[in-house]
């Protein structure tokens, strides 16, 4: 079990890494030009800028029982069908049994940015999902090594 990293944008870097030192697993990090990380003891991948670039790498890359942290619910739902794991910045984890909801949802609310509707952005990030986040991340470690 290892911890892919998708850091586009992805504000619980530092937990994710901390979490994986605390079980002794791999955490890679995976980013586009654009970012730079330089973790001591983290393998970083970086790919050229260009859409989706980072999730082609991670699929590239994924192994049975690896746990990805990302946002993009069409990247969790590949993860999913991988036999692998997925978990959001906020601690959501994704499961065969919310991924196509969430992949319905994200059509609908295209649709609808097409359509020019209105619509209110992400809610503020608050320290307090940072900690719901490692703690959801470590009790996913826990069930699966379990396994």
């Amino acid at each position: 079990m290892r911890i892919l990293i998708d850091a586009d944008g992805c504000p619980v870097v530092n937990e994710s890494i901390g979490v994986a030192k605390k079980f002794n697993l791999e955490s890679i990090i995976f980013c586009d030009t654009a970012h730079y990380f330089n973790e001591e003891n983290v393998k970083v991948v970086v790919v050229s800028k260009g859409v989706d670039a980072v999730d082609f790498a991670i699929l590239n890359d994924i192994q049975r029982g690896d746990i990805v942290i990302t946002q993009d619910y069409g990247l969790a739902s590949l993860v999913l069908s991988r036999n692998s794991y997925a978990i959001n910045q906020s601690g959501m984890v994704y499961t065969d049994e919310n991924i196509d909801g969430l992949l319905f949802s994200r059509y609908i609310f295209k649709k609808m940015r097409n359509s020019k509707v209105r619509l209110k952005g992400p809610k503020k990030k608050y320290k307090s999902q940072k900690v719901i986040f490692k703690q959801n991340l470590e009790k996913l470690i826990l069930e699966k090594i379990k396994k």
